[in-house]
């Protein structure tokens, strides 16, 4: 058909746009939009000129993806395994504990190292799981104990070996363990020059076949003994190198912990996410634990969490939520636990940009909220003028533990401190996350320096038979031993339960908003006392399954309970049940991460991390162990 004919000056002109489908209005593009999950501890912020958000798990849960948005569903990840235990220093010495493995396809140079592959790792709505792996336990008596594997969906890295034991009676308890990164041989005794080797790294096989590095760690270094001269243990591998051998000639220098790796996926300015390398810049994880030298030496753990040691003395503990190992010591140091971050694109900054620099930075109820899972510091500019929030938890004490059998009783939580205060920048005031106790110590107190101290105080470490609850001058005390009484708690928490000495029954410990129960019918132990609920400010629903626990424990034997909800902090440990009789349980922990008590033949659990939870109570039965408490937090909070 031909075209129709006109004299309007204006037909091909609208002639052109009907053909082309373009308007006079052209429409504008989506903006650019992320992932939607829930999940850990969220940390958003800018970067190469891109916006991301970060999930920063310390404590197992689950990322869940509710949709998709319009940028590449794919996911960058960090997972760090927890680290090994210290060997037992024993006639010779021993060697440090191994890294967790380490695991990340985070490009360089935001995470360099030999084990970063570019493997996509494509999601869709679906929930995937988070196992954070806890560090293996310090041996007071033989090699230590290995770290546990931590896991993002199909990802998983192997807990640290852990470290060797110095001997001349067991050789094959010598040797470092392999794991991750692989533990320090301990010192042997026999001929001149005697060595041990330390333990291998463990390659990786998941997701099978696996495309990427096989590597995840190094291997750990050997010890060495010169018979009536000198011993020292090997320093556990770390992520970023092996670890170190004893050095001769005499006097012999201890091995230390092999360095870990940098990786900024928590974000740049984020100082609360792994530890300074004060040689290098980054936040550091993944660092061997230090192997000890004969009288007198020093170990220095790698960097990267892993602990360091002096003789005579017990060895550090590896750095919580840094998978460092534990240094070796008169008592192995225990291996820090692991860690998991998830990153992902999200565009444009979807509520604004934070005043002040520290910690985990997310946006919720028109507040900015900074979340210190690990120490740091709170920097805000001159301009800076705001009345500031906080919520401070201190760390839990351990549960009890003892080298003789009895049941021992549940940590007392940390206590905990909220308020406001009117400041003005600029200033840098150092943020300090108190540790969880362990075998048979306080928790460390939390402090928030601005403009004074804002302290929170430790919980008392939970009492071996027949020993009381350990007191506690702020936070909760200990729960009683099986015979013994609990202890009393400060102002910030509560008292600990009484044992019973004629069934055997361990107490709980105390928590922020109850006090510890006594044993209950029959031989359970005694129920940790619950905690509280961070105010209403800190619960946003992105973090439900990352920030506190959910309050399903806190049902007591008296028909107490604390409400149901997310966000509960410092509850007590769970009491040990009843001494030779295993079908009676230890007391559950109380609402607020508290750990469970053990039974005749179990450990007490650990507490939840960044929860200020105390320690389940040890079992009956050598070599069982009490739980560690949980370390603190520091959360900050001001106007958008």
């Amino acid at each position: 058909m031909a075209p129709i004919k006109t004299n309007n000056p204006y037909a091909s002109y609208f002639d052109f746009f009907s053909k082309t489908g373009t308007d006079a209005v052209t429409p504008e593009p989506p903006p650019a939009s992320g992932l939607t999950a829930t999940g850990g501890i969220i940390s958003d912020y800018e970067s190469g000129g891109n916006t991301y958000r970060a999930h920063v798990f310390t404590s197992s849960g689950a990322l869940n993806v509710t949709a998709l948005g319009n940028l590449p569903a794919n996911v960058e990840y960090l997972v760090v395994a927890g680290g090994g235990g210290g060997g037992y220093e024993g006639s010779n010495r021993g060697g440090g504990g191994g890294a967790g493995g380490y695991r990340t396809n985070v490009p360089a140079p935001i995470g360099p190292g030999s084990h970063t592959t570019s493997v996509s790792f494509p999601v869709s709505i679906s929930p995937y799981t988070v196992t954070v792996g806890g560090g293996g336990a310090g041996s007071p008596s033989g090699q230590g104990s290995d770290g546990v594997d931590s896991v993002f969906g199909s990802i998983t890295s192997s807990g640290g070996g852990g470290g060797g034991q110095g001997s001349q009676n067991s050789p094959p308890a010598n040797e470092g363990r392999p794991g991750g990164s692989g533990g320090g041989g301990g010192s042997p005794g026999g001929p001149p020059s005697a060595t041990e080797p330390g333990g291998s790294t463990i390659a990786v096989t998941t997701p099978s076949p696996w495309p990427g590095p096989s590597t995840q760690g190094f291997a750990g270094g050997q010890g060495q003994h010169v018979q009536g001269s000198w011993a020292s243990g090997g320093g556990g591998g770390g992520a970023g190198e092996v670890g170190h051998n004893a050095q001769h000639p005499d006097p012999g220098v201890s091995g230390d912990g092999g360095d870990g790796l940098s990786n900024l996926i928590a974000g740049p300015l984020n100082t609360s996410v792994g530890v300074v390398n004060p040689a290098s810049p980054g936040r550091w994880f993944a660092g061997g634990g230090a192997g000890i030298h004969f009288s007198p030496g020093t170990g220095t753990g790698g960097a990267g969490g892993g602990g360091s040691t002096s003789y005579p003395g017990a060895g550090n503990a590896g750095t919580t939520n840094t998978g460092g190992g534990g240094a070796s010591g008169s008592g192995g140091g225990a291996g820090g636990s692991g860690i998991v971050v998830v990153r992902y694109q999200i565009g444009a900054s979807q509520t604004g940009s934070a005043k002040a620099t520290g910690g985990s930075i997310s946006y919720y109820g028109g507040k900015t909220i900074h979340a210190f899972t690990g120490s740091g510091t709170f920097t805000a500019p001159g301009p800076f003028s705001e009345t500031v929030e906080y919520f401070v938890v201190a760390g839990g004490g351990g549960g009890g533990d003892a080298p003789a059998p009895g049941a021992g009783g549940g940590g007392g939580a940390g206590g905990y401190k909220t308020g406001s205060v009117s400041l003005s920048g600029p200033f840098a005031a150092p943020v300090i996350v108190g540790a969880g106790g362990g075998r048979n110590t306080n928790g460390v107190d939390s402090v928030f320096s601005a403009p004074s101290p804002q302290t929170a105080g430790g919980g008392g470490y939970g009492g071996p038979r027949p020993n009381n609850g350990n007191p506690a001058p702020l936070g909760s005390g200990g729960g009683g031993g099986s015979g013994g009484s609990g202890g009393s708690g400060g102002p910030q928490g509560n008292n600990g339960g009484t044992g019973d000495p004629g069934n055997g029954v361990a107490a709980g410990g105390g928590g922020a908003g109850q006090a510890g129960q006594n044993h209950t019918a029959g031989g359970t132990g005694g129920y940790g006392g619950y905690g509280v609920q961070a105010p209403s400010t800190f619960r946003n629903p992105v973090s439900a399954t990352g920030l506190g626990d959910d309050g399903s424990y806190g049902a007591t034997p008296d028909g107490s309970s604390p409400q149901p909800g997310d966000y509960w902090f410092a509850g007590g440990g769970g009491g040990a049940g009843q001494t030779n009789n295993p079908t009676y349980d230890g007391g559950r922990g109380g609402s607020g991460g508290g750990g469970a008590g053990g039974t005749a033949t179990g450990d007490g659990q650990h507490a939840q991390t960044n929860t200020g939870g105390g320690g389940g109570g040890m079992g009956n039965n050598s070599p069982l162990r009490g739980g560690r408490g949980g370390s603190g937090l520091v959360l900050i909070a001001y106007p958008t």
